[in-house]
């Protein structure tokens, strides 16, 4: 199949799951145009894979420039020029839009238009007044939806009152590469030198991340046991999160690294990864980090309680409740008993329902139904 995937370039869950899904497809063979503002955040260049930027019009007279427009337009181009089989947009607004639009520029080709739907796009920016027709109306106008998971798929039916079918497809995770892999006594001393225990946290450090409560859960550890923290990712929250370390005198046992292309290898330095989401659709760095087998206290939130098993692949805990991660916490990474058991179960349950294979063959599946034009 030709197919065409558009979706966010920076930092975050949706377009990493886009651009892992269009890797994967590429090895299986299809040709993957990727059509986005610039080259997608994990995005490796290999065979069968294309890149198509779109441009964006500068002109005085656009106070803001109309980049729904821009990507609409180069949407049509690929369509036209690629002969693309289908068009798969990853997050509502504007992808979703401005797929309508490109399918309308394009009437001659018999292009089928696919949805996935991944969090803020629903609970967030969707539901803001001045998108909320748009974005329930970009949604209805494709072909298939999916939601990344079971929570979401019901926030859009009960947000939006959507009646088309929602097809729930996890987030995948490639475990050929997240991997637990053996570390030098050398790379973990750079940052624990006298083997602290490094507790870990990625994101894009949103208000939604709630990051420092990642601080505190930490302070609380390090108040009863030798530890550092990884702090992995940038964004709004990141300064905050700074002061708040050099408030509860932690500071300098914290590094905070930015953003990193292989955080796989960051993951096999751990012990313990923290994730004290306000909400996660899905919570791809927690299925990734349970990957690489280490032990994950996160909240209990949104989708997460279908990625986590609670006492068994993982410890959820309520939103905020910074006292009980940080027992949790301190619970598994002074019984190692315990994190070997949560290990074990985190990574079978990975394997088991999110490796990309299985997830890759079900989006095949759904794209040879839309274009034979059976029900999804």
């Amino acid at each position: 199949m030709r197919i065409g995937i558009s979706c966010h370039h920076t930092y975050g869950g949706s377009g990493t799951v886009a651009t892992e899904l269009g890797m994967a497809l590429a090895r299986r063979g299809h040709r993957i145009h990727f059509i986005a503002f610039a080259v997608p955040y994990r995005l490796q260049v290999g065979p069968n894979i294309y890149f198509h930027q779109v441009d964006v019009m500068q002109y005085p007279l656009f106070e803001h420039t109309p980049v729904t427009l821009s990507l609409a337009a180069k949407m049509g181009e690929t369509i036209a020029t690629e002969r693309l089989d289908l068009l798969h947009v990853h997050y509502a607004i504007p992808y979703a839009t401005a797929a309508y639009l490109a399918l309308k520029l394009c009437p001659n080709n018999d292009v089928k238009l696919v949805t996935t739907l991944h969090g803020t796009d629903i609970t967030l920016v969707g539901q803001d007044p001045s998108y909320y027709a748009i974005t329930k109306f970009s949604i209805e106008q494709s072909h298939a939806i999916t939601a990344v998971s079971r929570w979401l798929r019901e926030q859009t039916v009960n947000r939006f009152h959507v009646a088309n079918p929602i097809e729930v497809i996890y987030n995948p995770v490639d475990t050929s590469r997240f991997v637990r892999a053996p570390v030098p006594e050398f790379q973990r001393s750079l940052y624990a030198p006298n083997g602290e225990a490094i507790v870990m946290h990625i994101s894009n450090f949103r208000a939604v991340k709630r990051v420092p409560d990642v601080v505190r859960i930490f302070a609380r550890i390090r108040d009863r046991m030798p530890a550092k923290l990884l702090m992995i990712g940038d964004g709004p929250q990141r300064m905050p999160a700074q002061e708040l370390a050099t408030e509860l005198g932690v500071m300098k046992d914290v590094w905070f690294l930015g953003r990193q292309e292989r955080v796989e290898a960051f993951l096999s330095l751990a012990d313990l990864f923290l994730f004290p989401s306000e909400y996660e659709s899905f919570g791809l760095a927690a299925a990734e980090a349970m990957a690489c087998e280490v032990p994950v206290v996160a909240s209990r939130a949104g989708g997460l309680p279908e990625v986590i098993v609670d006492g068994e692949s993982g410890f959820l805990c309520p939103v905020g409740d910074v006292e009980a991660m940080a027992a949790r916490s301190i619970e598994v990474l002074q019984d190692r008993g315990l994190a070997r058991r949560i290990t074990t179960a985190g990574l079978e349950r990975v394997r088991e329902n999110f490796a990309v294979d299985a997830i890759v063959k079900q989006y095949e599946e759904m794209y040879h139904q839309v274009l034979a034009g059976d029900p999804v």
